[in-house]
């Protein structure tokens, strides 16, 4: 039996349909009183009242982090690698922008377009803010290549840069706040944005400051994130298709580090109506 990844509705293995609706509805109206979060009978009649009307539409997703995380760590190694002084020199960007461009671009905006659809906030606004970082990294060298870009403004390791410094400071941001929220989730993603928020603060202060150390400080941590992205998206992908854990990430109980209020804890999926959908990946 297969569950698809956004409805949580079972699926026999090796058919593309779902079980008949007469089996799923006589099977939730045995269990509804025994899911409904909470032990009180308010909750149950809420919670059969909900499976009574809600109505889902069957369509599994894989996990777009995969493809999401191979296309952040194929951009970030090549250009991290770059930045830390391993290889080129300042016209290697012209060679890059192209496969950083469409993959770390393009590949990954779109993974975080169907993050959403699977509703997984996190890695919407992971691969959602990634992608359209490196879509516009590339366009930027794309207009550079194309003699469009003032030559003058054009970022150079060692100079005073402070619009393009500015380009990471969100980044920064963004990408610390998604690190917090991935402690909920598993380790392996947690060190992967960390890391990545880390080389997006000293690349801002590098070109802030106009001084090179900062930046090849920035680059290597840029390289770290990808390794840790490559091995996160790799044991996504084995999970995925052998169906078992093989290569550990570390998981952490969901909602470990969140305080909890008064009361019981209910369900997102219960409190907007969709009971057995499931969030995320």
């Amino acid at each position: 039996m297969n569950t698809c990844l956004t409805c949580g509705i079972q699926v026999r293995r090796g058919e593309s349909s779902p079980i008949p609706k007469g089996e799923v509805m006589a099977e939730r109206r045995e269990t509804s009183a025994h899911a409904a979060p909470g032990g009180r009978e308010l909750e149950q009649d809420e919670y059969r009242m909900w499976e009574d009307r809600t109505r889902v539409f069957l369509q599994p997703v894989a996990a777009p982090s995969i493809l999401g995380l191979f296309a952040l760590a194929g951009a970030t190694m090549m250009v991290g690698a770059w930045q830390a002084d391993w290889y080129g020199n300042p016209t290697t960007p012209l060679v890059l922008f192209p496969f950083v461009l469409m993959f770390g671009g393009l590949a990954q905006f779109l993974a975080g377009m169907w993050s959403y659809r699977a509703q997984d906030g996190l890695a919407t606004a992971l691969h959602g803010t990634w992608g359209a970082f490196w879509l516009a990294w590339g366009l930027m060298w794309l207009m550079i290549s194309a003699g469009v870009f003032p030559i003058e403004l054009v970022p150079a390791f060692g100079e005073t840069n402070a619009a393009f410094g500015f380009w990471f400071v969100p980044l920064a941001v963004i990408t610390g706040f998604c690190a917090f929220a991935a402690l909920g989730r598993n380790m392996m993603l947690t060190l992967v944005l960390a890391a990545l928020a880390a080389a997006a603060g000293f690349t801002a202060a590098g070109f802030f400051a106009g001084s090179t150390w900062p930046l090849r400080i920035g680059g290597w941590l840029f390289v770290v994130s990808a390794a840790i992205a490559v091995y996160t998206a790799a044991a996504m992908m084995m999970e995925n298709t052998v169906g078992r854990t093989v290569m550990p990430l570390f998981r952490t109980r969901r909602g470990k580090y969140v305080p909890e209020g008064p009361g019981p804890s209910r369900p997102l999926e219960y409190r907007y109506g969709q009971p057995g959908v499931k969030i995320g990946q």
